[in-house]
């Protein structure tokens, strides 16, 4: 195992005072910094399974016998740990990364967040053939970027075995902002079942994970609060729907183990840190299925980049990361104490945890857990429920038990501009168009919800990061405003456990979609169905059109919650054929994927 080190950034005075008091850390923290050969705490664990540091890398996959959560599992992994070691390379290098596949199925390496050219994003089928058993398959691609990525298999269900691990990319210049140590956090969600026997499952019955439904005290507890007939409409209103409000995840903690860096929440994984220090928190949410919502109790956290792209310092208390998604914080703890790391599922069902401490041994408290949510009129809406406000000329093609095919042919325009939870804002944003007609580039899009963090958050609890703070801290060089819009629809049966773009799952459409080659193209995803879906694509970035004007961040995965409408914009400067889906395992599995050729 390679050992692991601190990193340090030596700078000025003059611009270390900068950096901590742009960043509300305080200049005494800034003026902590010091190198690493003169800090005795060098040694910290930054990442527990491993470092594989480029340019030169070779990775070996194989199943093996593992424990995990105190049992013995048989996951995949990658030089002899699952989930795999941190590969470590640096902008400006041409990486070589050797991998050899030792299962007895084909298997692939795709590098999340990673611009690269389409024969090395390592999806099968799209870009290259996938790597045989037996077989080795050398990667080799120029690093031109720098940030906190991860990688995983892009075969079958492999990822849910636990093929995966974290990928950070070191600057070749300075950053924006000063740490005195780093540790990187991978979240994932281990199940002993096969995933597809998982995947099985959900095809059989909806909600077959789902143990928190309503009982008959929450019925009464709801008439106490909101009267007999506006529950019972309500309740009815599910029932129509053959759904639950309680359907926040189709995998839960009736099966899932959530781990950090491979670690369940009772082994208590520790990150050490020394009073004073600014520590940077790599956080990747490497899952199959899972959204957590991470918060330190007792330290504010600093996110200071999103998806590997740094932005404006932001102070919160807690942010949600959606599945594939990666946040960059700054901590800075000044007490000799230690700091639960809480990563809790936004279903509630269970949560991973680890130590931020400034010895081994320590142990901090668990906060206290937080109840189920229930899903609200934004679900409703995006089912098309007859009766909910502005809903007129919504699909109701995703009703429970309606034939997935007969959505072919549906004619989506009259949604364009909609608003699906209340079209307000829509004048204010309609009257920024651009000489198109369509809104001027960095606009948000009129039914976007990125003032709102998600279901079950409390906004008055806590601060919570929302997509609406987040500000790249450079202009994306490219400024034209976007020559055409391309909108897709999320759309799904839960009940028969389908999965689509536009109703059409994968195995029904006949070609790629097209993009001109350096078009600037705006994509606007609608949400019609009652799920969070987080949506990446591969080898480009998608600006987010937040209301940021020209610092609008750039993301490789977009969370979409359920009835909004989020639009992104693209530079197609890669050429090829590239993959494009929602993030959740089971439902790319299932049908929500696209190839997206730009030629």
């Amino acid at each position: 195992m390679a050992r692991s080190r601190v990193i340090t950034h030596p700078l000025s005075r003059r611009q270390i005072l900068k950096g901590g008091s742009a960043l509300g850390l305080g200049s005494a923290a800034a003026l902590g910094l010091r190198p690493s050969w003169a800090n005795p705490w060098g040694q910290s664990n930054v990442y527990s399974k491993g470092v594989e540091e480029g340019p030169e890398v070779a990775l070996a996959i194989r199943r093996e016998s593992i424990p995990i959560a105190g049992q013995q599992a048989r996951p995949i992994s990658i030089n002899g740990t699952s989930p795999g070691p941190l590969i470590r390379l640096k902008e400006g290098q041409d990486a070589v990364l050797r991998v050899t596949n030792l299962l007895d199925e084909p298997t692939s390496i795709h590098w999340h967040g990673l611009i690269l050219p389409p024969e090395m994003d390592g999806v099968p089928g799209v870009s290259f053939p996938g790597i045989a058993p037996g077989e080795t398959f050398t990667y080799r691609f120029p690093v031109r970027q720098n940030g906190t990525y991860w990688y995983h298999s892009h075969s079958g269900l492999q990822e849910q075995l636990g093929h995966a691990g974290p990928l950070i990319i070191d600057a070749a210049d300075r950053e924006p902002f000063r740490y005195d140590r780093e540790h990187v956090l991978l979240l994932t969600d281990w199940t002993f079942e096969e995933p597809t026997s998982v995947f099985r499952n959900l095809k059989t019955a909806e909600g077959y994970y789902n143990f928190q439904e309503r009982t008959i005290a929450d019925f009464f507890a709801d008439v106490r609060e909101k009267g007999f007939d506006a529950t019972a409409e309500m309740r009815g209103m599910w029932a129509k729907m053959r759904m639950s409000s309680r359907d926040i995840a189709d995998v839960t903690g009736s099966t899932y183990t959530y781990l950090l860096n491979g670690h369940s929440p009772e082994e208590n994984w520790t990150a050490l840190f020394k009073a004073g220090e600014r520590v940077r928190l790599r956080v990747i949410n490497g899952s199959a299925m899972s959204y957590f919502d991470m918060r330190i109790p007792g330290l504010k956290m600093t996110v200071v980049a999103a998806d590997g792209q740094p932005v404006q310092p932001v102070p919160v208390d807690e942010f949600r990361i959606g599945v594939a998604e990666t946040y960059d914080v700054l901590v800075a703890p000044e007490d000799d104490t230690a700091y639960t790391i809480f990563a809790e599922a936004m279903d509630r069902s269970g949560y991973a945890r680890a130590t931020l401490a400034p010895r081994e041994g320590m142990a901090g408290e668990i906060p206290e857990r937080r109840q189920i949510a229930d899903r609200g009129m934004e679900a409703m809406a995006a089912h098309g429920m007859e009766g909910m406000a502005d809903m007129a000329g919504m699909d109701h093609s995703n009703m429970q038990g309606m034939d997935d095919a007969g959505m072919a042919g549906m004619d989506h325009s009259s949604m364009s501009g909609m608003d699906h939870s209340g079209m307000a804002g829509m004048s204010d944003e309609r009257s920024n168009m651009n000489a198109n007609g369509m809104l001027a580039a960095g606009t948000a899009q009129p039914g976007s919800r990125y003032d709102q963090a998600g279901i079950g958050i409390d906004p008055s609890e806590r601060r919570m990061l929302v997509y609406r703070d987040l500000k790249a801290f450079t202009p994306w060089p490219d400024r034209r405003e976007p020559e055409r819009e391309l909108e897709l629809h999320l759309t799904g049966n839960m009940e028969r456990y389908i999965w689509s773009f536009d109703g059409k799952k994968f195995s029904e459409v006949t070609g790629p979609i097209h993009i001109n080659k350096d078009e600037r193209l705006r994509l606007i995803l609608i949400n019609d169905t009652m799920m969070e879906h987080p949506i990446h694509l591969h080898g480009m970035w998608m600006e987010l059109e937040n209301g940021q004007g020209e610092l609008i961040p750039r993301k490789h995965t977009l969370n979409v919650k359920p009835g909004e409408r989020v639009s992104a914009l693209i530079t197609a400067d890669a050429e090829g054929s590239w993959a494009f889906h929602c993030h959740l395992l089971y439902h790319m599995d299932a049908g929500m994927f696209r190839v997206v050729k730009v030629s």
